[in-house]
Parts: structure tokens; sequence; C-alpha cells
């Protein structure tokens, strides 16, 4: 069996085909450095650490990764970033953020996670995981409308990533990792999987006009019932 993933971005829709009919995500992209969906809980790392003020979400393997600025061949502020990031480099580089991969543990279940990535490149990872199983593998050549060249001005490769669970899938596990340098991230943000994800803003106008469409068609139905009787 196969499963769909959607990769969707302002109605226009990728997809990708994967072997395992478990798990499926939906990734999408949107400008500025947070997400774009609503009642979701953020880690800015602006403190210097990667601790979650709403103590839902641990980080490990983490030692000079948190930075602010941008240090020529080490790490670029994601654009228009001021603030404290996070960086991940490979093991083998002297650059800040040399621990090869980053863990992030939700204490519980979560359908959605977003990050603004800077300078994205394709060499940039992010895998979904439940507990020890991985659900699906991410690089930044997958991101929807990106061109992963680690440009540090571009909005091309400076995007908001969101990663929406299917209805009934959830994770608890993130790890970010990079093969190259670097992989600049900031704002995590992310949802718990006891309420649902509501559709960015724009969608909802979409919504509201679907709702309002309904509701005249049953009045005209109804008006009809009422004159034929």
């Amino acid at each position: 069996m196969l499963q769909k993933i959607s990769l969707a971005l302002l109605g226009t829709t990728a997809v990708v085909i994967s072997a395992n009919p478990a798990s499926a995500f939906t990734l999408q992209v949107n400008t500025g450095p947070f997400s774009s969906y609503a009642d979701t809980k953020t880690v800015t790392f602006d403190d210097g650490t990667a601790n979650d003020p709403n103590g839902f979400v641990t980080y490990s393997n983490i030692t000079t990764n948190i930075v602010i600025g941008s240090k020529a061949n080490e790490y670029a502020s994601p654009y228009k970033d001021d603030t404290k990031f996070l960086t991940i480099a490979p093991k083998n580089e002297n650059v800040a953020g040399n621990t090869g991969f980053v863990n992030i543990n939700f204490k519980e279940a979560v359908n959605y996670f977003g990050f603004y990535a800077g300078s994205l490149d394709l060499y940039n990872y992010f895998d979904i995981y439940n507990g020890d199983k991985l659900l699906k593998s991410f690089s930044g050549a997958d991101v929807p409308t990106a061109i992963a060249n680690g440009s540090w001005t571009s909005s091309d490769a400076n995007k908001f990533i969101n990663i929406v669970a299917d209805t009934g899938e959830t994770f608890n596990r993130v790890v970010m990792s990079s093969k190259g340098v670097a992989f600049e991230t900031d704002n995590h943000a992310y949802r718990l999987a006891n309420k649902s994800v509501p559709e960015p803003n724009a969608m909802l106008g979409v919504l509201a006009i679907g709702a309002c469409g309904m509701a005249s068609l049953f009045k005209r139905s109804q008006h009809k019932a009422t004159v034929k009787g």
C-alpha cells in the first residue's frame, strides 16, 4: 500500500508517495519568523537556553548550539531575525553547534511542529518519530516553494516550515541534523495532539466563504419546500 504526503502552499499541492501507509504528514510554509497556525506554543531561545517555558519539550545534545547574529563559515542568522537561535553543524567541524544533531522530545503527543529555517540547505534534515519509530524524514529539498541554496537574504531560503500530521497521526520526537555547516532554526512551535490543528488564517477565510455558501443553499432549499407545500 502507498500513502500520500501533500506538500501544500496557497492551494497548490505537490504529492510525494511513501511506502509506509501508517504515517502521513502535510508540509507547508509561511512567510515571517513565526507560525501562522493558531494556539501553538513556542520555544524562542531568546534567553540563551533551549528550555520550554511551557514545560512540554526537552532538548538534548545541546552544547554551543544557541547563538546570535552571523559568523562567516559558521552560522547565519535567519533573515531579519536579530534574536538568539539554534544552529547545528557536523561533529567534525570546528564551529559552534557541532553536535551533529539535536533531539527534541515532547512529554505529550503532538500533531504539529513548525520552525523558522534560515539559509536553508539541501543537507538540512528533520526527522519525525513516535518513540524510536521513524515516521518520516524530510530535508531542505522537500520544502515546498523553497530554494535550499543557503542564501542568507533570499525569502526562498528563509521560510517558516509547518509539519502537520494527518487526522489520527501523532508524534513525540523530532531530530534535527545537518551534514554541512549549518542548519539554523528559530521559534520552534508545537501543538498538543489533544487539540485539533486549525488551518492558517488564509484557509479560515476559505472555510468561512464555504460555510456561507452552504447556509445560503440551505435557505433557498427551505424556501422552495415552503412554496411547494
